[in-house]
Parts: C-alpha cells; structure tokens; sequence
C-alpha cells in the first residue's frame, strides 16, 4: 500500500516516538469500547511487567507519550531492585469513573493474552484490583490480584516499607546513622502509602508536617499524634514545600520538584513514594546545587513492585519483605556512587541500572516465555 501524501508528511511519527521500545501495541474494540496501548520497553531482564493506568487523556498522542514514558521507568525500576523482569505498561483511554465496564477490562485481557507472556499487568492509576478480576477470565498475566484469588494483596504496605527503609538509608549517608528519631518529616499525601508512612514514623518517635486536601486524612494523623506525644503541623498546598523540616516525603502526585518548588524547599533531603518527581531531568541538577539530597523515586517507591513481582513466582510475604529491607542497601549503593563520581543520584542510579542491564543481556538477548519464571517456591 502507498502512503498518502499526508501520512508521509505526517510531523507525528509513531516509530520515532517508540524507538527505544521493543513493542507498542494499540487495542481497539468496538463492542466494548475499548482504546487502550500496551508498550513493552525492554525485555532484557524478563517479560515485561508493569501497571495498567485508566484516564481521559485528551489525544492518542497524549496516551503514547505517557504509556512509553511509564514503561521506560519500569524497566529502570525492575533492574534498580534486580527483578527478573523488564519494563512495560499499559494505559486505556477513558474516563474510569464512567467508562469502565467489565465487557472492557475482558477485551483488554484479550489483548494481554494475546502478548503470550511477554507483558504481566495489574492495578495503576484509575483501576482497581475488581477490574481485574474481569481480565482474568481472558489471561493468566494478571499481578496484584486480590488475595481471594491468589494475590499478595495490599500493595501499599511493602511500599510504604520501602519508603521507610529509604528514609533510613539516606539518614545514615548524611549522619551516619540510620536513626529515624529526632527529625522531622514534611509529608506531601496522606493516601495509602502517606499515611501508612506518618504512622510509622510517629511511632518511630518524629515530628511531622503534613499536607493532605481530604481533612479526614489530617484530623486521623493528628489524633494519632496526640495519643503518642509527638507534634503535627498542617501545611496547607504549596506550604508543604516552605515546611522546617529536615526531609520532604513526597507521597501524591507526580512532577511537584520544578523551577519553583524547589526554591522553596528548606529540607535537606527529598525521600518519597510518589511517581515521577523530578519535572525535568535537569531538576535533578538544581537540588544538588541546592545540597539536597534527591532519593530517585523508582528506588524509594519500588516495594510494591517487588511485591507484585514476587506474586508471580508463587507469593511469599516473608521473601516480599526481605527483599523490600533491601531498598536500603540498593539507595545507599547510588548516593555513595553518586558522590564517588561526582554526579547527581538521578545519573548514578541510571548507570546501576545501565550496568546491570548490560550484565544481563548475555544471558537473556531475548525475553523468551518459554522459560520465564524460572523459580517457583
């Protein structure tokens, strides 16, 4: 078929846009009214893995650039925690509050299905673990499912386990303990993962800041607080950035460290849960100029993906939680490289990443499902 002469002088060019991917793939039906896009960026580590997020976006260009945006950091995140798996993701496009149905989420797992293995998906942004449930009835790639149907569970308390041993590691770069007492933390998102975080560390003896836009959230940490003795301030939007705390515990949305927050910021470390933290790239440049340190948020934030991954070898809670302690090492690893090398912690951690990519890709050139999983406990 020739091209017209419009799509030869199209200025979007797909296969510009996924040159770094292995596979994009666009699922369309009618019946259901399903749109959605599945990109696979990298396999070298194992079949892809990686969460499938429901949202409006307002073009289909919007939904690439977002979809290969989010599995290019899964295969960072997978390789930074040394899963056998590499990085990939899915996105539908449409309203989750109206659009879903489960006729949708089976025709999606037709399409995961039809990946043979080389792509496991589960809950993201927008979708929860009964939408699932539908797609299961199409594929056996499903992770984090329910625990009534042989899921792990809760994924929010290995990430916020994570996040505390993040915490701990990067007190003991900068003080050489790891002792979470006697600092405060400035916590941006009191969701599941937030607030599990505020807990722990109240218990762990801290101060807290705190900024959540549901009330309830606030009034629980705080009663909380009170019954333990410890203090609890309330910042208010933007005021989270200007709290007097030694840590900001990012735990909501993404690309809050830009131009203008990061000015602000009166801490001496950034360690949190949310995804894509950094704007820009070059963010990462402005905070070290400022001396504070920046944890990459795939690192701080990867305990729910170990759990997910672990799931699909069988599911072990203890294995899950032996393998999150070791977010503390893995951190450590990037801040000491990142100071030995004289480069930002977002370079450091990329080249850990880079290098054990490269060690891997003798071993597994192509992800083949025929022999992946290849443990079972």
């Amino acid at each position: 078929m020739e091209l017209s002469p419009s799509m030869e002088t199209a200025s979007w060019d797909v296969f510009a846009e996924m040159s770094e991917h292995e596979q994009v793939v666009f699922c369309n039906d009618r019946a259901s009214g399903l749109r959605a896009i599945i990109a696979i960026h990298n396999t070298t580590l194992g079949p892809a893995l990686g969460g499938c997020r429901m949202y409006p976006y307002p073009s289909t260009e919007a939904a690439l650039d977002d979809v290969l945006r989010l599995s290019r950091g899964m295969t960072k995140k997978c390789a930074a925690v040394d899963v056998d798996f590499g990085g990939g993701k899915a996105v539908i496009i449409g309203d989750p509050k109206k659009d879903k149905s489960p006729d949708l989420f089976r025709a999606f797992g037709q399409f995961v299905e039809s990946l043979q293995g080389r792509f496991y998906t589960g809950t993201d942004m927008g979708t929860a673990l009964d939408d699932f449930v539908h797609c299961l009835k199409e594929t056996h790639c499903i992770a984090g499912k329910p625990k009534e149907y042989g899921g792990n569970g809760d994924t929010s308390i290995p990430t916020a386990a994570g996040v505390l041993n993040s915490l701990r590691a990067v007190n003991q770069f900068m003080y050489g303990d790891d002792t979470l007492a006697g600092y405060t933390y400035a916590i941006q998102g009191l969701g599941k993962v937030g607030l599990k975080v505020a807990y722990q560390l109240l218990e762990a003896g801290c101060d807290l800041y705190v900024s959540d836009p549901e009330e309830a959230a606030i009034t629980e940490v705080k009663a909380y607080s009170q019954a333990l003795g410890r203090t609890v301030h309330v910042a208010y939007g933007d005021d989270i950035y200007t709290a007097d705390a030694d840590v900001f515990v990012p735990c909501a949305r993404g690309g809050i460290l830009n131009d203008d927050s990061i000015a602000k910021l009166k801490v001496r470390a950034v360690v949190g849960a949310a995804n894509n933290q950094l704007e820009k790239e070059h963010h990462s440049v402005m905070l070290d100029q400022r001396g504070i340190i920046y944890a990459p948020d795939y690192i701080v934030n990867s305990g729910g993906l170990i759990q997910v991954a672990d799931e699909l070898y069988g599911g072990n809670a203890d294995r899950v939680m032996m393998k999150v302690a070791d977010i503390y090492h893995s951190l450590l690893e990037v801040l000491q490289t990142a100071k030995s090398e004289k480069v930002t912690t977002h370079v450091a951690a990329d080249r850990i990443c880079e290098r054990r990519l490269q060690e891997r890709m003798s071993r597994n050139s192509f992800f083949s499902p025929r022999v992946r999983p290849k443990w079972n406990f």
